[in-house]
């Protein structure tokens, strides 16, 4: 394990440093982190050898709860020795990142993946064999300890890049500092990798629905449209794929404040597959669908009968490819869209066609055709995929 700071008689570390003041989900993720440490301890106590069981990030690990509508991980393990020769590297990479994980709980900071991969590299001694040869060696190892401590990875204080945006008609407070998202000019809110309750609080909502948005372009059309303010809503995007910071502020709002939530994506597979990651959750985060995942979100558009309803352009359209076609047959025997006829028929209605549709396509009616008309009748109308 890295060296961690040692605490002096008087509370503080030895560099002179006092330690953070630890909020209750700190207290609870350190638990486990002692917790595994106690438990190789103990092993090495017995003449035992040192291991561990990480539950399998795998499909095949992976099950939809019906009756909670998301995905859930499975009780399926893979273990992690030491004195297994293809698994000694991964075993102390593992402590690795608990121990760094530790630290930066202590001291009540925070930092990327990218910066905790600098913190634990070095060379192992008398040898030149390196920790970590590269950051995707060590990506997969902190998501391992996610499910290892059952802990998301915001709560052993690492973030990620920001990729989203919002704007609306909402006050949070965010790290002590109050924000209006009412008042944010055209580059709207950046939401952060750290939204939980510890970091952002909710302070005051007038809005009445979230409008998820999938690219940032699709968003500025929006803000600049003043339609968060028209429509008294929350306009959020998450540049493509939403990252997990996003996901979590929707589930948030949706739980916590009671926010409706419309998703506005591109009319093919992947968009389908981003409102399922949304809806349901992914295989990667199953042990945290119901955090992450918000299965009351609809789908609002782009649907595969726009073409035509939108009276659009032949230049709009985009050939399906064989790529396309595999993934939305997939797409369709997902448990939670096999047995939903509305969704059957736009997959298949889509493949019909033999073209997707970007949300950008409604451009070519007007430039704010989807702000003006396309998502007010759609909201008007309550025309809707579940």
């Amino acid at each position: 394990m890295a060296k961690s700071r040692k605490k002096s008689s008087g509370g503080f570390f030895e560099d002179g440093s006092s330690p953070a003041t630890l909020s209750p989900q700190d207290e609870r993720t350190l638990g486990s982190i002692y917790g595994l440490a106690s438990h190789i301890t103990a092993l090495v106590e017995q003449d035992a050898e040192p291991t561990f069981a990480i539950p399998a990030r795998s499909l095949g690990n992976v099950s939809f709860n019906e009756e909670k509508r998301v995905l859930q991980m499975g009780s399926k393990t893979t273990s992690r020795e030491l004195f297994n020769l293809s698994q000694a590297k991964s075993f102390m990479q593992t402590a690795l990142v608990a121990s760094g994980a530790k630290r930066l709980i202590e001291m009540g900071k925070t930092t990327s993946i990218r910066g905790l991969y600098y913190m634990l590299k070095h060379d192992i001694k008398p040898s030149k064999e390196p920790t970590f040869h590269d950051q995707g060696e060590c990506d997969p190892i902190i998501e391992d300890c996610e499910v290892l401590l059952e802990a998301l990875r915001e709560e052993l204080h690492l973030f990620a890049d920001k990729r989203g945006d919002m704007v609306g008609n909402i006050k949070i407070v965010d790290s002590g500092d109050e924000i209006d998202c009412s008042r944010m000019g055209s580059g709207g809110y950046a939401i952060p990798s750290i939204v939980e309750p510890s970091v952002i609080q909710f302070k005051e909502c007038k809005a009445k629905f979230v409008l998820h948005v999938e690219k940032n372009t699709v968003w500025q059309r929006f803000n600049e449209d003043k339609f968060w303010k028209k429509h008294n809503c929350i306009l959020t995007h998450g540049n493509g794929q939403p990252p997990r910071g996003v996901r979590r502020l929707l589930n948030r709002l949706h739980t916590e404040l009671g926010l409706p939530i419309y998703c506005l994506l591109d009319n093919d597979p992947w968009g389908y597959y981003i409102y399922s990651v949304i809806k349901q959750g992914s295989i990667n985060l199953a042990y945290e669908s119901e955090r992450m995942a918000t299965p009351d979100a609809q789908f609002i558009g782009v649907r595969s009968r726009d073409f035509e309803r939108c009276g659009l352009s032949e230049g709009v359209k985009i050939s399906l490819n064989d790529v396309d076609r595999k993934r939305a047959k997939q797409i369709a025997e997902y448990p939670w869209f096999v047995h939903k006829k509305d969704w059957q028929k736009e997959i298949n209605l889509m493949l019909q066609n033999g073209f997707k549709l970007e949300v950008e396509a409604l451009v070519s009616r007007s430039i704010s055709y989807m702000t003006e008309e396309y998502v007010p009748r759609l909201l008007k109308e309550g025309d809707f995929l579940d």
